[in-house]
């Protein structure tokens, strides 16, 4: 990890996701067919990643969004793990392994794919960002 952020609070699955690389199954994880509207920030420090407004059903089983928040708030590294050649995303902040990128996303929404597991992420619904310290972000649910 990047920085010194407190890993203690983690579940089993969200250290393996977020310390080891891990990816958790396909359907069967928090986030993957959540409608709620709300900001997706990073499980280890908080940082914001992702909009409810740009994810998207992709039918992979996992959360799909078609950009991040900010372009700044994760890092792409290649991957040539399992005999794959992808693209690896991680949060910017804390290093944490996030998911991956693929360019198979909706050409509307720009053709590209962000595949996170839900072990690294935690929601923040729309109702709660003011209380939870995430205002600012208000805004960008209605600017769209």
């Amino acid at each position: 990890m990047k920085t010194n952020a407190d890993t203690s609070h983690l579940t089993v699955i969200q250290k393996e996701v977020t310390l080891e690389s891990a990816t958790e199954p396909p359907f069967a994880n928090e986030f993957w067919d959540n409608i709620e509207m709300g900001l997706y920030v990073d499980i280890i420090d908080g940082s914001p990643l992702f909009l409810s407004i740009d994810k998207f059903d992709s039918g992979c089983g996992w959360p799909s969004f078609s950009k991040p928040i900010k372009g700044n708030a994760i890092i792409n590294n290649r991957d040539l793990s399992h005999g794959m050649v992808r693209t690896e995303v991680r949060s910017k902040e804390s290093d944490a392994h996030l998911g991956h990128l693929f360019d198979d996303g909706p050409k509307k929404l720009g053709g590209l794919r962000y595949c996170i597991n839900s072990a690294s992420l935690r929601f923040i619904p729309f109702d709660q960002l003011k209380k939870e310290g995430y205002g600012k972000y208000i805004n960008l649910f209605t600017n769209k």
